[in-house]
């Protein structure tokens, strides 16, 4: 993953958590919900760890029930 934008990738991945744990889900749960994406896809989304194709975000958002705003915003402002 490009360093540059580690803090992006680490700020979506906390607000991803977030709304599955709102949402009672595991990550088993909500890998399930998404075709083609499994458990450790989901954990290195949430930690910013994974450089992933848009699309990817895209379809956690919406197995999620969360916009793509909601999930790029910082929660700092």
């Amino acid at each position: 993953m490009d360093n540059r934008h580690s803090e992006y990738f680490k700020r979506i991945g906390k607000n991803l958590k977030s709304k599955r744990l709102s949402e009672g889900l595991t990550q088993e749960q909500l890998a399930n919900k998404i075709p083609k994406m499994d458990r450790s896809k989901i954990s290195d989304m949430e930690n910013g760890k994974e450089d992933y194709f848009f699309s990817k975000l895209l379809n956690v958002c919406e197995a999620l029930g969360m916009t793509l705003e909601e999930a790029v915003k910082n929660n700092k402002e």
